[in-house]
C-alpha cells in the first residue's frame, strides 16, 4: 500500500488516527462549527422546503386520508363543518 493510500484512509475514518493526528483533526474552530452547523440548517430548511411543496400537490388526497376514520363513523349524508377558518387545520 502506498503512502498516499495510507494517508487518505486514515482521513476518511478519524478512530484510525494516531494520538497527536486525532487531536488535530477534531480541533476546529468555533467559526467553523458555526459554518457546519449553518450549512446543516440550511439543507435541512430547503428538505422541509421542497417536501412542503411536494405533499401541497397532494393535499386533497393527503385530506381524505387523514379525515377517513371520522367520516366512517358519520351519520349518513351528513358532512364536516368548520365554524372558523383555522379549525380546517386542525383536523388531526
Amino acid at each position: 500500500m502506498t503512502e498516499q493510500n495510507k494517508i487518505s484512509d486514515q482521513t476518511k475514518d478519524p478512530d484510525s488516527l494516531g494520538e497527536g493526528e486525532s487531536e488535530q483533526f477534531n480541533a476546529q474552530s468555533l467559526t467553523d462549527h458555526l459554518r457546519d452547523l449553518r450549512s446543516c440548517l440550511l439543507v435541512s430548511l430547503a428538505a422541509i422546503i421542497v417536501g412542503f411543496a411536494a405533499s401541497y400537490g397532494y393535499i386533497e388526497p393527503i385530506g381524505v386520508w387523514f379525515f377517513k376514520p371520522l367520516t366512517n363513523v358519520l351519520p349518513e349524508g351528513s358532512s364536516l363543518i368548520f365554524t372558523s377558518y383555522q379549525e380546517g387545520f386542525f383536523f388531526i
